[in-house]
């Protein structure tokens, strides 16, 4: 009994420490944190997209990585791909716009 104790004192600890650093963030990772943070930022960018008369009709694909959100796909016109961009920056949270969209 004094053995297992001494187990369970010992490896408790360790156990919380290593299921803490699995949520913890890495330079390839996101933390889980961030994760939901960037999944709120792309519903926010796509609902701008959809609420806009001019850019609802292309099929623009939005991800986010780190507060960093790359537009990609294609628009009839450089002034759809420039308003993407802008409706993009103004997205609360929103650190920077990676801009890949081609105008066809």
């Amino acid at each position: 009994m004094k053995k297992l104790n001494v187990l369970v004192r010992n490896l408790l600890p360790l156990v919380l420490v290593a299921s803490f650093a699995g949520c913890a963030s890495t330079p390839t990772h996101e933390s889980t944190g961030q994760y939901v943070d960037n999944t709120v930022i792309t519903t926010k960018v796509k609902a701008a997209f959809a609420s806009d008369d001019f850019l609802k009709s292309f099929q623009i694909s939005v991800t986010s990585y780190k507060d960093t959100v790359q537009l990609s796909g294609f628009v009839n016109s450089q002034a759809a791909k420039d308003k993407a961009g802008e409706l993009a920056r103004g997205v609360e949270g929103v650190k920077t716009v990676k801009n890949n969209l081609i105008v066809k």
